[in-house]
């Protein structure tokens, strides 16, 4: 499972709001929807909120792998 949890983080320690994204850099409100829902974003978002916020892919999204028990039960 991908999670976006450090992406807040990392804007919290940039001091950027998601305001500031929406005004400032273009990003829409659909597109904050998705990441606060963990649903999937291309790479190309991926490219441009990595140069938005000058920082590594780690520091926006974290995998985990899911649980293959939980998937297989009806």
């Amino acid at each position: 499972m991908i999670s976006y949890e450090p992406l807040y983080e990392t804007l919290k320690a940039k001091n950027i709001s998601t305001y500031k994204l929406i005004t400032e850099y273009g990003i829409s409100r659909s597109l904050l929807d998705r990441l606060k829902h963990n649903r999937p974003i291309s790479t190309v978002t991926l490219n441009d909120l990595c140069n938005i916020l000058h920082c590594r892919v780690q520091d926006i999204l974290v995998f985990t792998e899911d649980d293959m028990e939980q998937k297989q039960k009806p």
